[in-house]
């Protein structure tokens, strides 16, 4: 790819990072279109695309000189079409890139739930001071299970492992456990898994694959002090199973950065159950989000331009 490229950057980035990019670039075009008609001006000689939202049916046949677009988040299933299976472009994400801060919410949400703190937050709105204590917990010595083990996966892994908890992850293709998983299982494992374990945190891609992947079958096999959470994608649960689990009594409760539909609706018992903490898709908001971000997109424009092969490509069959 000619060093002269135009890329464009369907976001507002702040300054200092357009600044920085343009100067680490000088010869390539790199131009910021947030709107449908700047980009309808610049799509039929993009090279790239940065960010936005997947192209049209419309669109992609009017980007013939497309060869690469970079998603900013992890999550790829909307940008999945027969057409762009069709164009001879490179689809990258943004995978890893928030993993940390996901991490850091997930041992969050199961530290409020092994304080107390949805029952002690709810007495602070009530202006009522109970000395006898909500139910808790120590993680320290419990099991967690990760379904999914990818960028978020493992980072979870570290932090459940550096506070004393045995970790256990499931794997399509169990591989050599990583730092801080104590066990990697197969999936046909799964419910064992889940029998033994005091969290379950699912991390999973939105596939065909994993769409309503977790359901009532799932919960029956959890433990009723069981916690769940998920941080992956809403659809891979089953949210109806999952309800009635909640309000049975058949797991102790749920933390959920990512439901099904998003935005939850106002009538959702999601909002209102007292073991349920719903966090509204905010788990990867810190201001080093574009830190790390900048430099994998740094380092993917580098190697765009030199016609090196990207980091973080998906593999648009598989949808992750």
């Amino acid at each position: 790819m000619a060093d002269n490229a135009t890329i464009v950057l369907r976001m507002e980035l702040e300054p200092r990072y357009l600044k920085q990019l343009r100067a680490d670039f000088p010869k390539a075009n790199i131009v910021v279109a947030t709107d449908d008609d700047a980009l309808a001006k610049v799509l039929p000689t993009a090279a790239a695309l940065v960010g936005g939202e997947p192209l049209t049916k419309a669109q992609l046949a009017k980007a013939e000189a497309l060869r690469w677009v970079q998603v900013t988040s992890a999550g790829v299933e909307e940008w999945l079409t027969p057409e762009l299976a069709k164009h001879p472009l490179t689809l990258t994400n943004f995978s890893g890139v928030a993993a940390p801060n996901i991490a850091d919410h997930v041992i969050a949400m199961l530290y409020a739930f092994a304080r107390g703190l949805p029952e002690l937050f709810a007495r602070q709105q009530r202006k009522e001071w109970a000395a006898e204590a909500p139910p808790t917990f120590e993680p320290t010595d419990q099991t967690m299970a990760i379904v999914g083990l990818g960028d978020i996966g493992a980072e979870v892994a570290k932090r459940a492992s550096g506070i004393g908890m045995t970790v256990v992850a499931m794997q399509r293709h169990p591989k050599r456990p990583p730092a801080g998983v104590d066990e990697t299982v197969a999936t046909d494992e799964l419910p064992d898994l889940l029998r033994e374990a005091d969290h379950v945190v699912l991390s999973l891609p939105l596939t065909n694959d994993t769409e309503g992947y977790f359901g009532a079958k799932q919960f029956r096999l959890m433990q009723k002090s069981a916690y769940f959470y998920n941080v992956g994608r809403g659809p891979v649960v089953d949210q109806d199973a999952l309800i009635k689990a909640l309000r049975d009594g058949a797991i102790a409760g749920a933390g959920l950065d990512v439901t099904d539909p998003e935005p939850l609706p106002k009538n959702s018992p999601l909002w209102t159950l007292p073991n349920v903490i719903v966090t509204g898709h905010n788990a990867a908001a810190t201001p080093l989000l574009w830190e790390r971000g900048i430099v994998l997109l740094t380092e993917n424009i580098k190697r765009f331009l030199q016609g090196k092969s990207l980091k973080n490509e998906v593999d648009t069959k598989a949808g992750y």
